[in-house]
């Protein structure tokens, strides 16, 4: 099958093009910018771009390859991305999806951002958000809502959701994303591509909105999302790193993908939470990559593991015992919502607010008259992560990443704590790739997670790459083939 050329290649290999003048950089953005352009206002994925900016910084790069030496050149040189919108973006809106931020641009580059900007990287736009980050769809009342490149009826995961479909349906090799309940993972895997949260600690935040309280800042993770496994490790080097403006970031050595051996390897495959019923064609497909490294000499053991029923419990005792303000005061911007009367005023179709967001700051409050419980569930969760790395050891843990494919629109509310699959990881602080294995019977991504012990990241992008080379990874979506010709737009 032929595709339309630059928009299913990897950021190293356009990188890589760029350099050696086999293309331009003006010809790369162009390529993604003509998808975007053509299929944004049917996905709703770019809500606000740069498309003057994107278009003058990729002459510059090209410029820059003609008269300095390759060595010299910074490695994403004229590659194109997209960014998270609550990442700050320079002269861009940051709104976090909330209505009340409509008029807040950003006057600063997020760390990460800038530390994209400096590796030359060009930004095309910002993508869509769940209103505050809290829900499984990427929907709010300042841009609506985002739809799935593969299945338009479907949603593509949140909060990072715009990011995961930019890159899943060919708008940027790459981007930036954001991720305290699977953020990251989860529109990665509804999207298809690959994502990685980081170890906590290992990625600054600083710059974004909205943060958690100070004590959680390593729940929060920054990381990469991208069609193309080879990319997440250079991209993981380059974000990480400490920084004055990210107290959390700690200085972490890390190791390196190439030197993960399969053989020999031990791989704990865990089939579910006992609580979230997971769906067969995942089942199969986490159930294939783990007889694959079987039969690339791998320890593969099948376990059960009882105190994950639990997750959901300690994600939010965690959580609130890190000092994040109520959900109910950050959606009033420092002043705390009647809840009930916005409730009230969302059926009849006048509040501000989001239904998952209102919903959230209601129980929320639950906790609160339960202490005891909450310490308790912290304890638990701190017994969990020492269960977990005993038993993972010097390997890694496959792990669904949610519990059916890409749902249709407003299914997720039918099951409210199926993000319990990637935000136990959060509080953890444990690394996390969400890993793409092809398209189910209803041409939707499949995928599962592999987790790994604190500060070995490279162990679960080794097992990225590996299952790339066995299933191909990434499946591009029909809307990319090269034929009938891609309509030009300015």
């Amino acid at each position: 099958m032929t595709f339309l050329p630059f928009v299913t290649e990897s950021a190293s290999s356009l990188a890589k093009k760029i350099r050696t003048r086999e293309a331009s950089s003006v010809e790369i953005v162009e390529a993604h910018l003509a998808v975007l352009l053509r299929d944004n206002p049917r996905l709703n994925v770019v809500v606000e771009t740069r498309l003057a900016a994107a278009r003058r910084e990729a002459r510059e790069a090209d410029a820059r390859v003609a008269r300095e030496p390759t060595s010299t050149l910074p490695p994403l040189l004229g590659v194109p991305c997209s960014i998270k919108e609550t990442f700050g973006l320079t002269g861009m809106h940051q709104t976090g999806g909330l209505r009340s931020r409509t008029h807040v641009r950003a006057t600063s580059d997020a760390v990460a951002v800038a530390r994209l900007r400096e590796a030359g990287a060009i930004v095309l736009g910002t993508t869509n958000v769940s209103e505050l980050c809290m829900w499984m769809e990427s929907e709010n009342r300042v841009y609506g809502r985002t739809n799935n490149p593969y299945d338009d009826t479907r949603g593509v995961g949140g909060s990072s959701g715009g990011e995961g479909a930019a890159v899943g349906a060919g708008f940027a090799p790459f981007g930036l994303g954001a991720d305290i309940g699977g953020s990251i993972r989860i529109p990665a895997f509804m999207n298809g591509v690959f994502g990685h949260k980081p170890t906590g600690g290992l990625i600054p935040n600083a710059g974004q909105y909205p943060v958690p309280g100070p004590d959680a800042m390593r729940m929060l993770t920054s990381g990469p999302i991208t069609r193309r496994a080879e990319d997440l490790w250079p991209l993981v080097r380059l974000l990480s790193g400490p920084t004055s403006l990210s107290p959390e970031v700690l200085p972490i050595e890390l190791g390196d993908p190439s030197e993960v051996s399969i053989e020999g390897l031990r791989v704990i495959d865990v089939a579910d939470n006992g609580v979230s019923r997971v769906d067969p064609s995942l089942v199969r497909a986490q159930r294939r990559l783990a007889d694959h490294l079987a039969s690339r000499g791998a320890r593969v053991e099948r376990v059960a593991i009882p105190a994950l029923r639990k997750s959901v419990l300690i994600w939010s005792a965690m959580l609130a015992a890190g000092g994040s303000e109520d959900f109910a005061v950050l959606l009033g911007g420092g002043r705390r919502i009647g809840v009930t009367r916005e409730l009230v005023r969302l059926l009849a179709g006048r509040s501000d607010f989001t239904g998952p967001s209102l919903v959230l700051a209601a129980i929320e409050e639950i906790p609160k008259h339960f202490p005891g419980n909450a310490r308790e569930m912290v304890a638990e969760g701190l017994a969990l992560r020492r269960e977990l790395e005993d038993r993972i050891g010097d390997g890694v843990m496959l792990y669904p990443g949610y519990s059916a494919p890409a749902p249709k629109h407003r299914r997720p509310w039918a099951k409210p704590i199926d993000w319990a699959y990637t935000a136990i990881f959060n509080v953890l602080e444990m690394p996390g790739t969400q890993v793409p294995l092809g398209l189910g019977p209803e041409g939707v991504p499949l995928g599962c997670q592999v987790i790994a012990p604190r500060r070995m990241d490279h162990r679960t992008v080794a097992i990225a790459l590996e299952a790339e080379r066995a299933f191909g990874g990434w499946v591009p979506p029909v809307s990319l083939r090269a034929s009938p010709p891609l309509e030009q737009r300015v």
